[in-house]
């Protein structure tokens, strides 16, 4: 399709590319339509996994549209259902999202790579949150990346603004593979096609109860979780019991997500 997202649906894999040169850069509309575009994979009974990444090789996304906002965009505008970039708030996206960083990644787009579950990033992309040089507050990533990287580490990196390489930002977590550029999609696909071909309602509970007993402490997260709607769907779904049954018959399970 023709506009700022490129979308095309390979099996159960959904690939959302941001295509709006030269760096990406996401305005108000395309956050509502990134927001659209979320909503309807999660809501999908057919679409099983999401990759998010851009076009070309320099730039992934280089966050907020500075066009857009010397043309009278406010930085409160409307983003959308799932808030800045289609999913850093969209409530209950239990599907697990793959991001392919492809280049550079600062600002918002960096705070959209932090709504992914995977991280996967090009050799030579690099990640960055310039806002404290303009006196700017990254609201999405002082919530996000401390929940990736150890503290002190979230906090030098936000308060210098400095670039850290990918290579660094896999040695801290942020990133769970570093490829060369040629390789990222493939590798981006063969992993969506994995785990597309797993049991939705784990991916799902796990999401949620993860979600939910972060700031729990342990004892009172493992009672907690017992209770979560997504964790007793899975323990009395026919997907578990077809589980059992798989591995006993020595054969590959048939999920269905019921």
């Amino acid at each position: 399709m023709s506009g700022p997202l490129k979308i095309e649906q390979r099996g159960g894999v959904l690939e959302i590319v941001l295509d709006r040169p030269k760096a990406n850069a996401i305005d108000a509309a395309t956050s509502r339509l990134m927001g659209e575009t979320f909503r309807e994979f999660r809501d999908s009974a057919d679409l099983k996994i999401a990759i998010l990444t851009g076009t070309g090789e320099k730039f992934f996304c280089a966050g907020w549209d500075l066009k857009a906002a010397a043309d009278g965009e406010a930085a409160d505008s409307d983003h959308g259902v799932g808030g800045w970039a289609g999913a850093t708030e969209l409530p209950n996206l239990n599907k697990p999202v793959i991001c392919a960083v492809n280049g550079i990644c600062i600002g918002g787009g960096l705070e959209a790579a932090l709504s992914a579950d995977i991280i996967l990033a090009a050799e030579h992309a690099y990640f960055a949150l310039p806002e404290i040089n303009v006196g700017v507050v990254p609201n999405l990533a002082v919530v996000g990346l401390p929940r990736r990287v150890p503290r002190n580490v979230a906090l030098e990196f936000m308060f210098t603004g400095r670039r850290m390489d990918a290579l660094e930002a896999q040695r801290w977590g942020l990133v769970n593979e570093v490829l060369p550029i040629e390789d990222l999609m493939p590798r981006a696909r063969e992993l969506a096609t994995l785990l597309a071909d797993g049991p939705p309602l784990v991916f799902a509970a796990i999401k949620d109860m993860m979600r939910r007993t972060e700031n729990i402490p342990e004892q009172a997260a493992f009672e907690y979780s017992r209770s979560l709607a997504s964790v007793q769907k899975c323990f009395n779904s026919e997907d578990q019991s077809e589980g059992a049954r798989a591995f006993v018959e020595k054969r590959k399970p048939v999920w269905k997500g019921i």
